[in-house]
């Protein structure tokens, strides 16, 4: 029976119970599970967002992962290309995927090679998103209240 080699990829910024229970149900899946950790400079350049942990240390947090047997630094935007680097057999991802123009993208151009995507339940009460607007308000709320004028003044 041939081997099932896993991939989840993420950014794994700020690593929260979404990013967990992706990587615990697509160990459940496969007999090899690659975690694919893209770089900052791709968190940049496709997503628009800077990382909060540097990629070397998310890469440090991933790899600590019991479910996780190997890690893969993302470094370019073509999953077909991660798929020529790293050799798996399914590819995971969070059902916020699922139908979506990209999505529909992926599974025609991996079903052309044979690799089956596997879709699960997104967290979408807790994603990188929502903490990263949460970290913004509290900066917001942090800047204005450095611009509020004294009311007493300290006597020395």
């Amino acid at each position: 029976m041939p081997q099932r080699i896993g991939y989840a990829a993420g950014g794994f910024d700020l690593f929260h119970v979404g990013h967990l229970n992706l990587l615990r149900h697509a160990r459940e899946q496969c007999d090899e599970l690659v975690a694919g950790v893209v770089s900052d400079e791709m968190l940049r350049d496709v997503k628009g967002v800077e990382a909060v942990i540097p990629t070397l240390e998310r890469v440090e947090i991933v790899r600590s992962i019991r479910w996780v047997d190997r890690v893969h630094v993302e470094t370019v935007p073509d999953k077909l290309d991660t798929w020529r680097e790293v050799g798996f057999t399914h590819f995971f991802k969070g059902d916020d995927w699922r139908g979506t123009e990209r999505g529909l993208r992926l599974e025609r151009e991996f079903a052309e090679v044979g690799v089956e995507i596997v879709y699960f339940p997104y967290t979408a009460h807790t994603s990188s998103t929502v903490l990263r607007r949460a970290l913004s308000q509290l900066d917001d709320m942090a800047d204005a209240a450095l611009r509020l004028p004294l009311r007493h003044a300290a006597v020395l």
